[in-house]
């Protein structure tokens, strides 16, 4: 339900005398203030998707592409771990190896 949605319904509800003055602009404070929260988490998920675009590969912190290093300047996690996630992800299910390739393919270098 949107926000202008839920606005008039109160006001229904208002008007139709299920809420007192005080409850309908405490219902409508509650609503509108969900409604920021929703606006802070977006401009959250703009900020990593800004971060994620200036992700580089390492030319220092490499074993072989530098994969690794540019995921672990990013996202603040230990290169080592970021090679361990890869390392699983090839033995176990076979696609590690592929995504790493795509990375190295794709990511440029710093």
């Amino acid at each position: 339900m949107m926000i202008s949605d839920e606005i008039k319904r109160l006001h229904e509800l208002h008007q139709a005398g299920a809420l007192t003055d005080a409850e309908y602009e405490q219902a409508k404070a509650k609503v509108l203030s969900g409604a920021s929260s929703t606006v802070n988490l977006n401009k959250a998920e703009g900020d990593f998707a800004s971060e994620l675009n200036t992700l580089r590969r390492s030319r220092t912190d490499r074993w072989l592409g530098g994969v690794c290093g540019g995921l672990a300047r990013i996202s603040g996690v230990d290169a080592w771990v970021w090679r361990l996630v890869f390392t699983l992800f090839t033995v176990t299910f076979g696609f590690g190896i592929v995504i790493y390739l795509l990375l190295w393919i794709f990511v440029p270098e710093e």
